[in-house]
């Protein structure tokens, strides 16, 4: 067992934060109080700010590789503009190095997986940032299926019958009705090989996304792209969470009116370099927080670096929004995007010991990590 002693608690339940101690017994936080066991090591946090591990919801860190190029850029399968198929386990390398900067940094968990070159790129991963095989470290497979609107698909395949914003939505369109069909043919077999569909894998894996057992993570920056994202999540009757959201501030009514789809705000520390980034802001964000919807503060690693994180939602916070509301956008938000908050984003009894502490200010980039616990263990 390990007891965390006199630290000041910002559990993400509560909003103001109290001073108490955490027990830890097998990778679990056990409880939080006054008076427990000292049977363990005993780690004196006085004077420290103790938060969950923080969670990036959007990233592809581990399959972009650190100092290399194309030999380590593993995000993007560009032979096929829909290859729900393909999937990010099978490119993760737990030994990219940002893996473990991130780690020393407070960043616990994170979501990683295919690019947007593709309508339709294959499911995403949520992962602990420590361990050298990609499957111990899964928190979650899949967490979501990547598909893409915008600028992305129309650059990568204009010479390849996808040149505008209308054709990457019909491309969109075909695959879901055809794996609508093949899921009916195969419920409509039963146990019978004989009636069944000749198998499909792209079709296959898309069938936990027609079943809502995982959503579509949808790529959209500017506005018209968001709204076809949550028209054609409507059109098929799928769930949906919206990434990168750049424009969302624009729309921020309409998005109120649709807030049961989960945003991911980011990258926002990076460069205007195209287009669809022209009107990108830190009071996105805290302008969607404020209408009611749930917001995350993302990466995009290697697009903005992953260790950065709790100053992004410090720049948001600068920006305008709620201080409290930008602490739940790196960790409860972030794991209930992902489907993973039975076990990470908060400091509760029963879910995982993912701990950051701190001296000082985590929205202040003179602040420093004292701690890191990743399933109890220390970084």
């Amino acid at each position: 067992m390990t007891l965390l002693k006199n630290g000041c608690i910002h559990d993400m339940v509560n909003r103001e934060p109290y001073n108490a101690d955490i027990l830890i017994e097998d990778g679990k936080i056990r409880a939080i109080g006054h008076d427990l066991p000292e049977d363990g090591e005993v780690i004196d946090l006085s004077g420290l700010d103790v938060y969950p591990g923080f969670i990036d919801a959007h990233s592809h860190i581990g399959l972009a590789g650190t100092g290399i190029g194309y030999e380590c850029i593993d995000y993007n399968e560009m032979s096929d503009i829909c290859s729900p198929q393909v999937r990010a386990i099978d490119s993760f390398d737990p030994f990219d190095r940002s893996l473990k900067t991130a780690a020393k940094a407070g960043v616990t968990t994170v979501a990683t997986g295919p690019g947007s070159a593709d309508v339709l790129g294959g499911t995403w991963i949520a992962v602990k940032t420590t361990g050298v095989c990609a499957d111990d470290m899964v928190v979650r497979d899949p967490v979501a299926m990547k598909c893409a609107f915008g600028e992305n698909p129309k650059r990568c395949y204009k010479d390849r019958g996808a040149s505008a914003r209308m054709s990457t939505a019909a491309h969109f369109r075909n695959m879901m009705y055809q794996a609508k069909e093949y899921l009916a043919k195969k419920e409509a077999a039963g146990d019978d090989i004989f009636k069944k569909p000749a198998y499909n894998q792209k079709c296959e894996a898309l069938i936990p996304v027609l079943k809502k057992e995982i959503p579509l993570k949808a790529h959209a920056h500017q506005a018209n792209d968001i709204l076809t994202a949550i028209r054609l999540a409507k059109e098929f009757d799928v769930n949906l969470t919206l990434e990168h959201v750049t424009e969302g501030h624009l729309i921020a009514d309409k998005l109120a009116e649709n807030s049961q789809y989960p945003m991911a705000v980011g990258p926002t520390f990076s460069h205007a370099s195209k287009y669809e980034l022209q009107n990108i802001s830190w009071q996105t964000p805290g302008i969607l927080s404020s209408k009611g919807c749930q917001v995350s503060i993302v990466t995009d690693h290697p697009f903005s670096l992953e260790e950065y994180l709790p100053i992004y939602a410090g720049l948001a916070a600068k920006a305008g929004m709620d201080r409290y509301e930008a602490l739940k956008a790196i960790t409860i938000n972030p794991a209930k995007h992902l489907l993973i908050d039975d076990r990470v984003g908060s400091l509760e009894p029963g879910k995982d010991a993912d701990i950051v502490a701190y001296e000082g200010d985590p929205f202040e980039i003179t602040s420093e990590v004292r701690l890191v616990l990743i399933d109890g263990k220390r970084v």
